[in-house]
């Protein structure tokens, strides 16, 4: 499984196994979330076509709020497809105007460009991020003082040290 929670209410999940793969990701501020609406429950259309073996994706726990899924937008694939699937959605807007929040949340999945992430890190942070340090990490070059610093002045590289010995990052 792959995840990203960023701290504001967006979240997504992918889920590789060997029936296929279940995406789900949840855009708190979409008008599709389960919160916009006093029903409490999935928008029309998003999981109502996913295939029964994604079916325990769909109940996980941890993807839910007691019992509800946490869900805007969802995408799968079984081992045996030739492509990916949806649901059949009634979108609120048009679909161009991102309203299950897609587009926002898996744009660093379609777009791995260092451009895309500094631009990406200087809306969420909103400070300025230097993109020759985004290339430098991009690249998995050791870490150094000066990238770290540059990165964040604040931070030193031994601040780190918990973390990159944890994902096995190479350091300078």
């Amino acid at each position: 499984m792959a995840s990203m929670r960023n701290g504001s209410g967006d979240e997504y999940s992918i889920v590789f196994s060997a029936v296929g793969a279940y995406v789900r990701g949840f855009d708190h501020e979409s008008p599709m979330s389960p919160y916009a609406e006093d029903e409490g429950r999935p928008w029309p259309g998003v999981l109502d076509q996913v295939p029964d073996v994604f079916q325990p994706c769909v109940e996980e726990p941890a993807f839910s709020d007691d019992g509800m899924p946490r869900v805007t937008a969802c995408i799968w694939r079984e081992a045996g497809d030739d492509s990916w699937r949806t649901g059949a959605i009634d979108f609120p807007y048009r679909q161009m105007d991102d309203s299950d929040g897609a587009d926002y949340l898996f744009q660093l999945l379609v777009d791995r460009s260092p451009e895309a992430f500094q631009q990406w890190a200087e809306d969420y942070y909103e400070v300025p991020v230097d993109l020759e340090a985004v290339r430098h990490v991009l690249a998995s070059r050791p870490l150094t003082e000066a990238v770290v610093r540059s990165l964040n002045a604040e931070v030193a590289l031994r601040d780190l040290a918990e973390d990159i010995a944890e994902i096995g990052y190479p350091i300078g």
